[in-house]
């Protein structure tokens, strides 16, 4: 069962039926695990910004922990968390006052089997921001499972990749980790291996990537709010399972302390 609560109290069918019909807004995603989260100050700069570019004001992050905290309420303390920030009364744009909007879910991993990736000819819109609506990233990632895949991997005209459908993507040539260079979102896991690995003083690098820079690659894995999961095929291209590899992704990603909400 989904628990929704907006403003610190349950939600109506009449805020549902608002939200539905008025898709502007943002939010982030997070595994809670013991009323604890993983790069919580990430997850509250991402509203904070997405809030002052949407809605051109500021957002009281401490009033969204409470929100969350008001939200887990009741729960055993591991969730999957949603914290929405959106407008209630579009398109009266100056009048715009954001609603927070919390959803609670049972706990999830990162799937334990390797993923495919199916390339589909898609760029999200306003890539930078982790935004409500993706209708192209719904329809695209149908277009994959029906071919056999498991999630859609967005790539431009060009042959450039971005990011997957609900992922960020991730390279590993041997001695180095690459991100695609890309209109993307950055991901707040992809930021916690970024953060874990220059611990560990593993070279990073972003840049371009196309599809036909894929055979240099000895691996390739994925980042979400559920984790890291590892990639075994590309369209019709297989890759190794490299399971040192992903140990020491998971060990960056790992090194990130769990913050009290």
């Amino acid at each position: 069962m989904e628990k929704i609560e907006i403003n610190g109290r349950l939600a109506t069918v009449d805020d549902l039926r608002h939200t539905a019909l008025r898709g502007y807004g943002h939010f982030t995603a997070m595994q809670v695990r013991d009323r604890r989260v993983r790069g919580l100050d990430l997850h509250l700069s991402r509203l904070r910004n997405a809030t002052r570019e949407l809605f051109d004001r500021d957002l009281d992050t401490e009033l969204v922990r409470a929100r969350v905290r008001h939200a887990l309420e009741g729960e055993d303390g591991d969730a999957s968390v949603r914290v929405y920030v959106y407008g209630h009364d579009l398109p009266v744009w100056d009048e715009v006052e954001p609603q927070i909007m919390v959803s609670v879910r049972p706990p999830t991993e990162p799937p334990s089997t390797p993923r495919g990736l199916w390339p589909a000819p898609f760029q999200r819109e306003a890539a930078h921001l982790k935004h409500i609506g993706g209708f192209g990233q719904a329809y695209f990632s149908r277009l994959a499972e029906r071919a056999g895949f498991d999630e859609a991997l967005l790539v431009a005209a060009d042959g450039t990749i971005a990011e997957g459908a609900i992922t960020n993507i991730g390279f590993w040539d041997g001695t180095c980790v690459v991100w695609p260079e890309a209109p993307m979102l950055r991901g707040i896991t992809m930021m916690l291996v970024e953060r874990g690995l220059a611990d560990m003083g593993v070279p990073v690098r972003h840049q371009v990537v196309r599809l036909s820079d894929l055979p240099s690659f000895r691996s390739v894995f994925l980042t979400n709010s559920w984790g890291v999961m590892q990639v075994d095929r590309v369209d019709d291209l297989r890759f190794a399972l490299d399971e040192r590899m992903m140990a020491m992704i998971r060990k960056a990603h790992e090194r990130n302390p769990w913050d009290l909400i």
